[in-house]
């Protein structure tokens, strides 16, 4: 089945053929012809778990162009992450923008309905996102969205994730009975379960475009499932090392999955000084230019930032959720253009972005997990991860090597891992969590307005079709109770309503409890003074706020601050005696609101690193979320009427937004000008707008960090905005 002849078929024009076989796609792959034939550009629901690049995304992009260029509607791509998001976005925006298709993404801002996505054909968008906007019943998805795609579908079965992409998918077909709904997911156990829940057809096949053999390395050989073996001649100590280098000399790449993120670091420090003597002298060039880029993400140089462009250079890197966005994204660009000849990597990576390599080597398949201390990953994990092997164009054939510590342990992974089948995905929608925020937002958003409604969608969900709505009734039971406790639902009769404060929490998009925490400790400040500490405690003291780890030798110090500040807290303060792990999580909640008060105080992000062992994602996220909660809190001052909250909480939104002083939130608001370029114009004087007003540009130019591009725009700026 060639792509023209389908296209003709079903009606699209002759530029969709054209532009699929100048990127290399003339002919259907098998499962993808197979989803054709199940009806898939008529309009069918459909569930495709095939491997990582079979081919499923061609498919939702057919009935997404279908439904734009030949009936005018409009699709929603739903998608886990940012950073796929950002990966599809650029993808369709660059083969289809020509066509005509307006391409658009959104991934942030959840307080707000945003009519203008309307005008965009395909929106790439997170599920927290699409969830955001059906929670401000934002019109336009029920009136033209005709085609919903589900990528990563099997993340359902994540515990953070997976109740917030399951509601959406029930919610959106309540709302769109007609909508045609494509789930996209690699070879999972119970993918008819799914495809069943969705009233869809299912198209499961393990076929690949280029074949993937799985194998354990021990002493320097590759046992294949195949019955083949590989010996590896590379005089390297480490084994992931030989393995990564002896593909590399060969003209392949490598990925090396390692558990933690000190050891993908240690690991491309080492191969970085191997792979660098296989480089021409085109690719360093091109390397020194992504190195610096890499280095100068953050405006400021990190020793981490340091070691990764020095990685770079050397044509290896590592990738984990500690660097910055711009560096994973200047890493994976890298490695897709052929430069970066390895990425040590932890397993984040294996979600969902498009990474494919020659080998793909699992160095840990053990983690630490809390207290159970280190245990296996999941076969489903494993699998992620060996579908990153096999570059489609490249290579004959893609190789997933596990590593094994001793002879006994090599038969051993290929029972546990390399001959087992992936783990059964189940709905975590049934949890306390999870439901207070859903069923908070049902009922604000209009959807339902009694418990037998509420219960009725719920019939809808995932949970229920794998269990039954009676298990998860007790539970939505105790979730409408804490909600009318707490004031954020009323009920009158058999009905129930959200009041302005339930309404309010749902469209903030902040878990109930969350604004338990905030409420209770704003309305404290009507007789207390609140303090950047108090204030930054409060957030983080919410369950949206992700904590810090305690090391052992920070509860000394902790206890110190907690001693000195704890009659300026806004929260109830537990007993250490009686309650040793509330006070535990009490001197978390403080050492994280350490961390944000020395981002807002301008420490080197370098000296951040120092005392928490954080890196610059992990910093830049803590800080996203902060933000969030302190508008939330504003919000919540502002509707309960707490006025000398309010000052205090949107300053240090803005200084938490930036990482900034309080003498600094003047200069931040020009365009182009963040926490170091603020700095180094009020050192040189110019504190204010109306001291750029009056200095010429070529004395801004002359500004550590300004130049005289960024000196013509603030000027312009200043000027306009007097």
């Amino acid at each position: 089945m060639n792509v023209k002849d389908v296209c003709e078929k079903h009606g699209l024009p002759d530029q969709v053929a054209a532009t699929l076989e100048k990127s290399g796609m003339t002919t259907l792959y098998p499962p993808q012809a197979d989803a054709v034939k199940k009806g898939a550009l008529d309009g069918k629901n459909l569930v495709l778990a095939i491997p990582t690049a079979s081919g499923k995304t061609l498919i939702a992009e057919f009935c997404m162009l279908k439904s734009v260029l030949k009936e005018g509607g409009k699709c929603l791509y739903i998608v886990p992450l940012r950073a796929l998001a950002s990966e599809k976005h650029d993808e369709f925006k660059k083969k289809y923008g020509p066509l005509g298709v307006k391409v658009g993404i959104s991934t942030g801002d959840f307080d707000a309905a945003d009519p203008r996505l309307a005008r965009y054909d395909i929106l790439v968008a997170t599920s927290e996102k699409v969830d955001s906007l059906l929670r401000h019943r934002a019109k336009w998805l029920a009136d033209v969205v005709s085609v919903v795609v589900l990528d990563e579908v099997h993340l359902i079965d994540d515990p953070g994730r997976g109740p917030t992409l399951e509601v959406l998918t029930a919610r959106l077909r309540q709302v769109k009975p007609k909508l045609q709904v494509l789930a996209l997911s690699a070879t999972i156990k119970n993918a008819d379960e799914i495809a069943e829940w969705l009233n869809a057809e299912l198209v499961k096949s393990e076929w690949r475009p280029v074949p993937l053999k799985k194998g354990v390395y021990h002493h320097k050989k590759i046992k294949f499932d195949d019955g083949s073996k590989r010996v590896v001649e590379v005089e390297i100590g480490e084994g992931f090392a030989a393995l990564a280098i002896d593909t590399v000399q060969e003209g392949g790449q490598a990925l090396v999955f390692a558990n933690t993120r000190r050891s993908a670091q240690t690991a491309a420090t080492l191969l970085a000084r191997h792979v660098g003597t296989t480089l021409s002298t085109h690719e360093r060039e091109k390397l020194a230019a992504v190195a610096k880029a890499a280095e100068g993400a953050l405006g400021e140089s990190t020793r981490t930032c340091r070691e990764l462009a020095d990685c770079i250079r050397q044509g290896a890197a590592f990738h984990h959720a500690g660097l910055h966005y711009a560096q994973r994204k200047a890493v994976e660009d890298a490695f897709r253009k052929n430069l970066l000849k390895v990425i040590c990597a932890t397993p984040t990576l294996a979600a969902g972005i498009n990474l494919p390599s020659r080998r793909t080597i699992i160095r840990d398949y053990r983690r630490y997990m809390g207290s159970y201390g280190m245990q296996p990953i999941s076969v489903l994990e494993f699998f992620q991860m060996a579908g990153r092997a096999g570059r489609p164009q490249y290579d004959k054939y893609g190789e997933a090597v596990l590593i094994a510590h001793g002879k006994r342990e090599v038969e051993a992974l290929f029972e546990e891992f390399i001959r087992a089948e992936p783990e059964r995905i189940a709905s975590k929608l049934a949890t306390e969590p999870a439901l207070r925020t859903h069923v908070l937002a049902s009922i604000a958003a209009g959807y339902v307005n009694d418990a037998g409604g509420l219960l009725e969608f719920m019939g809808h969900t995932f949970f229920a079709h794998q269990y039954s709505t009676s298990d998860v009734e007790r539970v939505v039971q105790r979730v409408l109770d804490f909600l009318e406790r707490e004031e954020m639902i009323r009920r009158q009769g058999d009905l129930l309503i959200a009041t302005p404060f339930g309404e309010r929490v749902s469209r903030l998009y902040i878990d109930p409890l969350s604004a338990v925490v905030l409420r209770d400790g704003i309305k404290g400040i009507a007789t207390k003074e609140p303090t950047t500490l108090s204030l930054l405690h409060l957030i983080c003291h919410t369950p949206n706020m992700g904590l810090l780890y305690l090391r052992q030798h920070d509860y000394s110090d902790l206890e110190l601050v907690y001693f000195d500040h704890a009659d300026e807290l806004l929260t109830p303060i537990p007993d250490p005696q009686r309650e040793p792990d509330k006070f535990e999580g009490l001197l978390a909640e403080l050492k994280t609101t350490q961390m944000l008060q020395m981002w807002m105080d301008e420490a080197r992000e370098d000296d951040i690193h120092e005392q928490f062992g954080i890196g610059a994602g992990d910093i830049r996220r803590a800080a996203d979320t902060a933000k969030w909660l302190l508008y939330a809190g504003h919000e919540l001052a502002s509707l309960f009427k707490v006025r000398p909250a309010l000052s205090p909480l949107r300053k240090l939104h803005e200084r938490v937004r930036h990482g900034i002083r309080e003498e600094l939130l003047e200069l931040v608001q020009l365009r182009g000008i963040g926490r170091v370029r603020a700095r180094s114009l009020f050192r040189a004087g110019h504190r204010k707008l109306a001291d750029i007003k009056r200095t010429t540009e070529q004395e801004l130019a002359r500004v550590p960090y300004i130049g005289t591009e960024i000196a013509r725009s603030i000027k312009r700026q200043a000027e306009e905005g007097d």
